[in-house]
Formats: C-alpha cells, sequence, structure tokens
C-alpha cells in the first residue's frame, strides 16, 4: 500500500478546455458590446416595391388582374393606385376621391404627338396641394425652355440644323408643358391612396375611375414606383408616340429633376442643365 500524499494534478487538457471557454466568453462579451454601440442599419435600403402595369404588359389584364385583387381583398387600411379613364383637373380629381384620404398624384401634360414628363406630386388636400405642386413644375418648366432656347440659339452657330431642330422642339414642348401645368390642366391621371377593403371596393365603383389596384404591401411610398396606365393605353403599355424629330445622338431624357418628380419622363429629348436622378416623394 502506497504512502503517497501528494493530491492529483487535473489533467493538462482540462485546464485549457476552461482556458479556451474563459476567451471564448470574453470574445462574446466584446462582440455583444460593439454590436450593441453599433447603429442598426435600415434593412430595406434598395428594396423597391413596383406597383402598376409593366411596360410592354397587357393593359387588359392588369385591370382584370387588379380588379379580381381588389375583391379578395382582405387587409387592414393600406395603400392602394387608383387609375382614372381620363385626363382630370385637380378640382375633378377631388370630386372623384371625394371622401378618400390621398397621399400623390401622378400627372402628366398630354400634348398630343408628344411624350411628357410623368410627375408624382405629393399631395395630401385636393385640389389646392396639387395647384401648388403644378405651380412648381410649371416654373421648372419654364427655366427648361428657356434653357433649350439658349441651346437652340448657340446651336446655330454650328451650322447644325438638326440639333437646332431638336432643341427647338425640346423648348415648345417644356412651354406647353409650362402652360398646361400653370392654368391647372386636366393633367391628373392617377392617385395614390389609402383605405380599407370596402372603402377602396366603392372607390372603384365610382363613374370616371378606371380601376383600384390595392398595394397592402407597400409601407414606404418614397420606395415605392407606381405605374398605372395611361387613359389613353388601352391594350399595352407603352409610351405615347412621338412625331417630334429623333433626338442627337447621345442625349437622354429631357426632364430636369423635381422635388416631386418618381418616374421619369418617357421622352427622348435632350437633357438640359441641371439634370439629375429624381427626389423621392414625401411620405404621407
Amino acid at each position: 500500500m502506497s504512502d503517497d500524499t501528494t493530491p492529483p494534478r487535473r489533467s493538462r487538457s482540462t485546464a485549457l478546455t476552461w482556458l479556451a471557454l474563459g476567451c471564448a466568453l470574453v470574445v462574446l462579451v466584446v462582440a455583444v458590446a460593439q454590436r450593441r454601440d453599433r447603429p442598426v442599419g435600415d434593412r430595406t435600403v434598395g428594396e423597391v416595391t413596383r406597383v402598376g402595369v409593366a411596360d410592354g404588359a397587357s393593359v387588359p389584364a392588369y385591370l382584370r388582374a387588379a380588379g379580381a385583387e381588389l375583391a379578395g381583398l382582405d387587409a387592414p387600411d393600406g395603400y392602394a393606385l387608383v387609375s382614372f379613364a381620363a385626363y382630370l383637373t385637380p378640382a375633378r380629381a377631388a370630386e372623384t376621391l371625394a371622401g378618400t384620404p390621398v397621399s400623390a398624384v401622378l400627372a402628366r401634360v398630354p400634348l398630343p404627338g408628344r411624350q411628357t414628363e410623368i410627375v408624382r406630386l405629393a399631395v395630401l388636400r385636393l385640389p389646392d396641394d396639387a395647384v401648388a405642386a403644378m405651380a412648381e413644375v410649371a416654373a421648372r418648366k419654364d427655366r427648361e425652355a428657356a434653357e433649350y432656347r439658349a441651346r437652340a440659339a448657340a446651336g446655330s452657330a454650328t451650322a447644325d440644323p438638326g440639333r437646332r431642330r431638336v432643341y427647338d422642339t425640346g423648348a415648345a414642348v417644356a412651354a406647353g408643358e409650362a402652360a398646361g401645368y400653370r392654368a391647372g390642366c386636366a393633367c391628373v391621371y392617377a392617385a395614390v391612396v389609402r383605405g380599407g377593403p370596402a372603402a377602396l371596393r366603392a372607390l372603384a365603383d365610382r363613374p370616371g375611375v378606371r380601376v383600384v389596384d390595392p398595394a397592402p404591401e407597400v409601407t414606404r411610398l418614397d420606395r415605392t414606383v407606381f405605374t398605372p396606365p395611361l387613359p389613353e393605353q388601352r391594350d399595352v403599355a407603352r409610351p405615347p408616340a412621338d412625331t417630334g424629330p429623333a433626338p442627337v445622338g447621345g442625349m437622354g431624357d429631357s426632364s430636369e429633376a423635381a422635388p416631386t418628380v418618381s418616374a421619369p419622363s418617357p421622352s427622348g429629348r435632350p437633357p438640359v442643365a441641371g439634370s439629375g436622378p429624381p427626389n423621392p416623394a414625401p411620405t404621407s
């Protein structure tokens, strides 16, 4: 029988295990602390919701699909895209949407044979907010027309008649848009509204309403693109025919960015100074 009274030593592996666990705990605590201090980013950045008819898609098919979705809608109050059967004045749009909370209207000046800029105007009160927003767009269009005229005059020295015609056309179209918006034209062809299923279905039955497309998935208007069909689009969603001169090579859209514009112009007219990406419409 042994008389050895030396206490047994813990194995080396056990000590290393506890050391590793301690280090892991320290790393975890530091990571949690750093994550708590770091600002949480917006996970929806870059995500865009699209509501309406896609370019080149069938308009009748879109109308049927939107109507079917509205008929089966069972959700709390949410956004919806209302398309009108004709271009309306702000006052007429207010009558058509009476009693319905409105967040924005979409408009364009329907100049015959011309592609004009599509604008989304943030509104809370119709017709007053729409009239005021149209006046701002009219002032921008005046500046755009003046810029075209200046470019046309400068281009005349280069003896380039093709470029001169394009600038002259751009000036004429911008001036026509300015005059229309300043007069509170019949330019409104859609609206973004908010309501419950029953209210939206009742709205769809009103005279002048072409379709109500419910969009319960929309949570932020500044990250939503609305593409309602134009009143004249009956078969396929495509830009209106433009009988103006072809754009000069290398030129893009003509529309200068406005604070309330969310959709680019379908036009191929050349850009003016100050052009840039449109700013999102404010949320309601």
